[in-house]
């Protein structure tokens, strides 16, 4: 069984998912761990959604906050075999990865690498992207 985990702060977890299922319907199947609109632990709901997690499981989360609670409350996890815990969380990370899974098998470390790679590449200060392309097509 694959698990997908979109887990933040307040409601951001939510909005991507709702994005994303907007995007690219009936792609996946995802939880949502919204935190700290309650006064329920986050490591109790955390705990809650990787219970019934067995040795074959594969898990994919993804957090907001590299330093922040909620993903480090995930880190205890990595001793499963198979959880891939991503943060820093954005819309190219989550398209890249779960539009690429494959179908047989579990998603390889070196794929979770790429995408994160090819996410960073969206990352883009435009004020300067548009004066390059503007500086390239006058050299031309």
């Amino acid at each position: 069984m694959r698990k997908i985990i979109f887990a933040t702060h307040h409601q951001m977890a939510s909005g991507l998912k709702d994005t994303f299922d907007y995007i690219a319907p009936n792609t996946a199947k995802i939880t949502v761990l919204d935190a700290y609109l309650d006064n329920n632990p986050v490591d109790k709901q955390i705990k809650d959604l990787l219970e019934d997690i067995s040795s074959s499981d594969e898990v994919i989360i993804f957090t907001d906050l590299l330093g922040g609670s909620v993903n480090q409350a995930f880190v205890q996890y990595l001793t499963h075999p198979h959880i891939h815990l991503i943060t820093g969380v954005n819309l190219p990370i989550i398209l890249t990865v779960l539009l690429s899974l494959p179908k047989k098998g579990y998603l390889t470390a070196e794929a979770v690498r790429t995408a994160i790679s090819d996410a960073r590449a969206q990352l883009i200060y435009v004020n300067d992207y548009l004066k390059t392309q503007i500086q390239d097509e006058d050299d031309e």
